[in-house]
């Protein structure tokens, strides 16, 4: 079975082209969701991440997400030290759930493509004002805050060039046809 890596810049909407997948019956490990979810649960995961960010990212047993957003976007170094902690924990629980499709936004940028044995990796693009309007409208969130989100990871262009196919979410090209032809192609190969 191949592992196929979905990936895209924040606001590119893979998260929507993964919903698309799974209404043709391919389920996606959502890397972000595992995430929230590990870091909710796995109590080993919170410790070490109350080391490094400091107490005050849980309160009363609840990840405080503006303590983690603000430690992050901080600095590189920060945010490396979050993905040395949370990324085996995605990793090993990706391989426990059966599935052979991965969603990860920062899949190259955090070189989580070399945490698991990738066949394929996808990218799914879109133009970057669509994007920023994305993100504002999603989060509630400034231009400038957009801004500095789509700022933290790799540009699309070089993401684009690392992967085996691109998906266009322009809103304009057909999704579905798209996806389809990428189906086949990795069936194909």
């Amino acid at each position: 079975m191949s592992i196929i890596g979905i990936t895209g810049g924040i606001g590119s909407g893979k998260s929507y082209v993964c919903k698309l997948l799974e209404k043709q019956g391919i389920k996606v490990y959502d890397c972000d969701a595992a995430a929230k979810r590990l870091m909710a649960q796995d109590v080993e995961l919170q410790q070490k991440l109350s080391v490094i960010v400091g107490d005050n990212i849980y309160y009363n047993g609840k990840l405080q997400k503006s303590v983690l957003a603000q430690f992050l976007l901080q600095s590189d170094e920060n945010k490396l030290a979050v993905d040395d902690i949370v990324h085996p924990a995605v990793a090993r629980d990706f391989l426990a759930s059966g599935c052979s499709w991965l969603e990860s936004a920062i899949l190259f940028d955090s070189g989580f493509n070399y945490r698991l044995p990738f066949d394929y990796f996808v990218a799914v693009t879109a133009p970057v004002e669509l994007r920023i309007s994305r993100i504002m409208h999603r989060d509630s969130i400034s231009r400038e805050q957009a801004m500095a989100w789509i700022d933290r990871q790799m540009p699309q262009e070089e993401v684009s060039q690392l992967c085996n196919f691109v998906i266009n979410n322009d809103g304009h090209k057909d999704l579905n046809s798209q996806i389809n032809q990428l189906i086949i192609q990795i069936k194909n190969i």
